[in-house]
């Protein structure tokens, strides 16, 4: 960085101001030009954290080159963590403000460092080197032509990631995300190196698809997949949307929204698949499922209020719910659930929290029913937790038609051992299951509408026992049972099963669960 200077540091305006009104005097002093560093000397000396290089306008060494870094961190939260705990006068508080400043939390460094050693306004917020690590070897390193990368880490393992600051009561994003299926590693990259799997279930091979930065330390470890980790889905760098989202969520096109990029995989049946895989996404948008022939049904029915204007943030509108939970005799503040179990009605523990655990009660106790009632989509958690058991129960009586998977191996078998119209069929005519014929027989389509909106609990699935979209899986699952039944010459299904096909889609809910535009 080129300067010039008299007395002290000049600007490139000042010296060509200078340069002028020299030229107009008699005077015979030398002006010098000189180098300076684009770092200054760090206030830890020790730890070699650099922090910025100008407080004022929040210029950070490492933005004095990556400029593109600093453009979009500045306008992060990242950049205006300290000043938040100086609206909550807290910057006395030594735990608040190994979170809010550069030190040894985030990155390799071990004991204090920092700010926590040096108070001084260049390590205040979140900056590059929280993250990164030490910038000082790297810049001297640059200018000396030996280039050290200090990069940071995408795994929430060990010590120096997101969770060492994102974690505790107030906002425990890592506590929660530890025991989502996020946090699960589900596929070996041995039998998926090229079958495409590896771009969802690799949170490294997400953002290489997704054309992210991918230059973390884990990039070159070939031996396991990585987790979909925190930056998987957040930008520390900062990003347009909120959060540092690297995608939208609120966005209806499954190439842009950030929840249907991985969660919209396999949504109708295939000549060699007849089972779902990640639909969720166009369950969600009405689009998902077999078609049986003749099926026409109305797109603003379709479409559930859980894709409509009355949930702006799709997935996530359900999915990522902040839930405070107060002492119930106090009223102190106990903790704060940020969402990230990704579960919209969580089991909660005897305090409200919410668990890991899936297999309590649908009641309005037993679960937080907070993501259904917080837009006013539903008045209560008891209204929510009935509406749901009515949607689920419909949604068995249609399927049990198709399919009772007695045995509970999540395998269609042939009657006697599974029941139901399919079971039926692959034991009359077992051919309409095959891999080689280049059809999709209607059997093969019930099979993937019956698994799409029933309870046979497969992880690649959706999995929601149809509250996604319940119009859409109710109009399918009837639609599919009359063609079904038709084609193969099966008999009359059960009358609860005629009385719901017989009468309106959503059944005695059906002004609760959607929106329409009739």
């Amino acid at each position: 960085m080129r300067v010039a200077t008299q007395v002290g540091w000049l600007s490139k305006a000042g010296f060509l101001l200078l340069a002028l009104l020299m030229a107009g005097s008699c005077t015979t002093e030398k002006i010098v030009t000189v180098e300076r560093e684009p770092f200054n000397p760090p206030p830890d000396a020790a730890s070699g954290l650099l922090g910025y290089f100008q407080v004022t306008s929040k210029q950070t060494t490492c933005g004095n080159c990556h400029a593109g870094h600093q453009g979009t961190w500045v306008a992060s939260r990242h950049a205006r963590a300290y000043s938040t705990l100086a609206g909550q006068n807290a910057t006395g508080n030594q735990t608040c403000v190994g979170c809010h400043t550069v030190n040894a939390n985030g990155n390799d460094l071990t004991g204090s460092a920092g700010f926590m050693v040096k108070a001084d306004s260049a390590y205040r917020d979140v900056q590059c080197e929280s993250c990164h690590g030490p910038g000082l070897t790297h810049v001297t390193g640059v200018l000396s032509g030996q280039v050290s990368r200090p990069l940071a880490k995408m795994s929430m393992t060990g010590d120096g990631n997101c969770g060492e600051c994102h974690s505790g009561a107030h906002h425990p994003f890592a506590d929660e995300w530890r025991n989502s299926g996020h946090a699960n590693v589900r596929t070996s990259p041995a039998s998926n190196t090229a079958s495409g799997c590896a771009n969802c279930h690799d949170g490294r091979q997400a953002l290489v698809a997704w054309g992210k930065q991918t230059n973390f330390k884990e990039k070159a470890q070939s031996d396991a997949y990585q987790p979909t980790t925190c930056v998987v889905c957040h930008d520390p760098h900062g990003s347009n949307n909120p959060s540092s989202l690297r995608w939208p969520i609120t966005t209806p096109d499954p190439d842009r929204n950030l929840c249907m990029k991985c969660h919209n995989r396999r949504n109708e049946p295939t000549s060699t698949q007849s089972s779902p895989h990640a639909p969720q996404g166009s369950v969600l948008l009405g689009t998902a499922g077999y078609k049986p022939v003749g099926f026409t049904y109305a797109e603003n029915r379709i479409l559930g209020s859980h894709s409509s204007e009355a949930n702006p943030k799709l997935c996530a509108g359900c999915h990522v719910t902040r839930l405070e939970v107060r002492d119930k005799i106090s009223n102190q503040f106990l903790f704060q659930a940020t969402g990230h179990l990704m579960r919209p009605i969580p089991c909660l523990d005897a305090n409200g929290q919410p668990t890991a655990d899936k297999n309590c009660a649908y009641n309005s106790t037993a679960r937080s029913w907070k993501s259904c009632t917080a837009a006013g989509c539903h008045g209560s958690a008891a209204v929510a937790a009935s509406v749901f058991n009515t949607v689920r129960l419909r949604m068995k009586t249609l399927v049990d038609v198709l399919w009772i998977d007695s045995n509970g191996n999540g395998s269609m078998q042939a009657a006697p051992t599974d029941a139901g119209y399919l079971p039926t069929v692959r034991q009359m005519r077992p051919t309409e299951w095959s891999s080689t014929d280049n059809r999709i027989s209607p059997a093969e389509g019930a099979e993937f509408n019956a698994r799409m909106c029933g309870e046979y609990g497969q992880s690649t699935a959706d999995n929601s026992k149809g509250i996604h979209n319940p119009f859409l899986c109710e109009a399918l699952l009837i639609a599919t049972i009359a063609e079904v039944r038709a084609t193969y010459g099966l008999a009359a299904p059960p009358q609860a099963v005629l009385d719901i096909m017989n009468g309106p889609v959503g059944g005695p809910f059906a002004s609760s669960m959607r929106v329409t535009n009739e």
